[in-house]
């Protein structure tokens, strides 16, 4: 890992012709101090030169607000469905749009802590495409329309956005040392399994300490052998579950040596409106604010698409009930 680490920085000084650095930091200056400044450091070049910005389009839907630390935002965080090249599982979308597979709403900054998942299944009016299943919206128009789409049905205004790579981000928990993940039994096949090219996850009930694969097969799992039983509602709170698990590492002093590979790490894992400043305020605020309840919007039903297909429909009464907590959080 510090080999990666070091080979990523003398690439990005010589793309950019960046003279390496000759800081003298002062001898008195506390070890971890100057650990933490070596991590705010390495966050910032990361963000600036590894991160992968939106589309331009994205900013005109986004609205204004504080510093994420200091003033309450609105966070959408997605996650794509599309699969790695390599992919053998049938069906599997590896090139062109693809839909968003994790949909969730967080309320961070000026003391507030809230997250609420929409299933994305759910069925909702997409402008300019009628009703469809709410995680089409991305395949339709990007961000900017999940964005757009997210803030019709809910009436919650989105300040920034969040896209979570799913190329990087087993590599941001490994990064981590791994995560704890407490929960039931869980049995999948991403991508057809390894028999197909895929992964396939085995975790016993109770607490398990995973990797970045794992974790990341983890919160794409759908369809899970150990319990049939299982809907959409299930996998929203089994990523939130994941979303603490590692907020819950970030604060443990395991992490705190390893915090300068976690710093490098964390800008390539996501793909967002925000610089480097405005991320550092987001991470702060989410590291300072509590563990807020999981919340998840419950269908009552299902409805037929007009394509014939089925989709979830959530009434108005539950939005407004799940939103209005949100917003307090």
């Amino acid at each position: 890992m510090r080999g990666d680490l070091s080979g990523s920085f003398r690439r990005v000084r010589k793309r950019f012709g960046i003279a390496a650095p000759r800081m003298q930091v002062h001898s008195q200056l506390p070890w971890y101090l100057r650990w933490l400044l070596l991590a705010l450091v390495l966050f910032l070049i990361s963000s600036h030169f590894e991160r992968t910005s939106p589309p331009a389009n994205l900013a005109r839907v986004l609205d204004p607000a504080g510093y994420p630390l200091t003033s309450a935002n609105n966070i959408l965080v997605l996650g794509s469905d599309r699969r790695q090249k390599n992919s053998k599982e049938p069906h599997a979308n590896t090139h062109g749009p693809s839909r968003s597979d994790s949909i969730m709403l967080i309320r961070t900054g000026g003391g507030h802590a809230a997250r609420l998942s929409i299933p994305r299944d759910t069925v909702v009016e997409i402008p300019g495409h009628g009703r469809q299943k709410i995680n089409a919206a991305y395949a339709f128009g990007g961000p900017a329309l999940a964005v757009q789409t997210v803030e019709r049905f809910t009436g919650v205004d989105v300040d920034h956005l969040v896209e979570v790579s799913f190329d990087n981000f087993p590599q941001l928990i490994d990064a981590m040392g791994g995560i704890t993940y407490d929960g039931g039994c869980v049995v999948s096949k991403i991508n057809g399994g390894f028999k197909n090219g895929g992964f396939t996850l085995r975790l016993k009930s109770g607490k398990t300490h995973i990797d970045g694969k794992q974790a990341l097969a983890l919160a794409r799992t759908r369809h899970n052998l150990c319990n049939s039983r299982e809907t959409d509602l299930t996998r929203a709170r089994r990523q939130q579950k994941i979303f603490s698990a590692m907020k819950h590492r970030m604060l443990s002093p395991f992490t705190f040596i390893r915090l300068p590979w976690v710093a490098w790490s964390a800008p390539k894992a996501i793909h967002s409106d925000m610089g480097g400043p405005s991320l550092l305020g987001l991470v702060s605020a989410l590291g300072v604010s509590g563990s807020p309840p999981t919340r998840v919007l419950r269908p009552d039903g299902n409805v037929t698409l007009p394509d014939g297909g089925q989709g979830l429909h959530v009434s108005d009464a539950e939005v407004r009930r799940k939103v209005q907590a949100f917003l307090r959080g």
